[in-house]
């Protein structure tokens, strides 16, 4: 990870020595699962909003640093266990979110421009709450609590972006790198965890 955010930097380097820059706020939607390896454990899609600003430096090859403020999670659904009802946890996971991408202005008009990207996300989780909707979580090994969640998880993503005139518009999927979960056991192997969204972002160039 340190290697990919060394080769991020030399790239900015390269890129402001010659590059235009903008900069702007963004809100975005936010369609989020925390992917699990367990096959009895199911779970489902939580849909938030993002707000966050980026900044985006260079010309046909730039580089886009954001920062972002959301929310992630998903719906975790353990089966019955002989006579004990299904469990059923909500997880909200509040986070600073830091891309770092790097683009290719494919199509640059003086109007309109379409855009490739991809690059590397970090995500710095500043509340954790676990809500047990059904069940209870005293008879499942599974149940989750907050501290189960790690403070700092990796991602990555790829996207395509338009701008036209001043705004930005950006449609990307975020995927998990790293697993979110602290050291949870099930039927005595260690559960993985990873965050996953797809994210459509509107922004505008203030300059």
């Amino acid at each position: 990870m340190k290697k990919l955010f060394l080769f991020v930097l030399a790239i900015s380097a390269s890129v402001l020595s010659y590059g235009q820059l903008h900069f702007g706020p963004q809100i975005g939607y936010t369609a989020s699962k925390l992917s699990v390896d367990q096959g009895d454990i199911e779970n489902g899609l939580k849909n938030n909003f993002l707000i966050g600003a980026f900044v985006r430096m260079g010309k046909k090859i730039y580089i886009q640093p954001e920062v972002n403020y959301y929310t992630q999670g998903s719906i975790f659904k353990t089966p019955s266990i002989g006579s004990l009802s299904p469990l059923e946890q909500e997880i909200s996971l509040k986070s600073l979110q830091v891309p770092v991408n790097v683009g290719w202005r494919m199509i640059n008009l003086e109007i309109v421009n379409i855009r490739l990207f991809g690059g590397v996300v970090a995500n710095f989780v500043l509340d954790k709450q676990v809500n047990t909707t059904s069940g209870d979580p005293n008879d499942y090994e599974t149940a989750l609590i907050p501290e189960d969640f790690k403070d700092t998880n990796w991602q990555y993503d790829l996207g395509v972006g338009v701008d036209v005139l001043m705004f930005a518009v950006d449609v990307k999927y975020v995927g998990g790198l790293s697993n979110i979960l602290n050291d949870v056991q099930f039927d005595g192997n260690t559960v993985t965890s990873k965050s996953n969204l797809f994210v459509v972002t509107l922004g505008w160039k203030i300059f």
